[in-house]
């Protein structure tokens, strides 16, 4: 076993951040990223920093009310898709509906 990888902050904070998602995260998760057919990456580490929520096939980062490294991310070639919690809370079907959109 590879103890770099194992013991690398930043993998064991990502860890961490997947068993702890906050309220929003957990439903948009459970509720609707998990089923899509793409993969979806959860707490997925990019560069020096964790993202809440990464698509691969697409380069697509989902953040909410995350973290300011957009313009790194957008440097590297990624769309991010920043929505608020309270977003997630009173417009779900609006904000998964944005998402299917950009996925497009």
């Amino acid at each position: 076993m590879n103890d770099r990888k194992t013991h690398d902050p930043l993998r064991v904070n990502a860890r961490n951040l997947r068993k702890s998602m906050t309220p929003q995260e957990r439903r948009l998760w459970y509720d609707f990223l998990k089923n899509l057919p793409q993969t979806v990456y959860r707490q997925k580490i990019i560069g020096n920093f964790i993202v809440d929520f990464y698509i691969s096939s697409c380069k697509l980062v989902i953040e909410l009310d995350g973290a300011q490294h957009t313009a790194y991310l957008q440097g590297i070639g990624c769309r991010v898709l920043r929505y608020a919690n309270n977003a997630v809370d009173t417009n779900f079907a609006g904000v998964c509906e944005d998402i299917l959109h950009n996925i497009g």
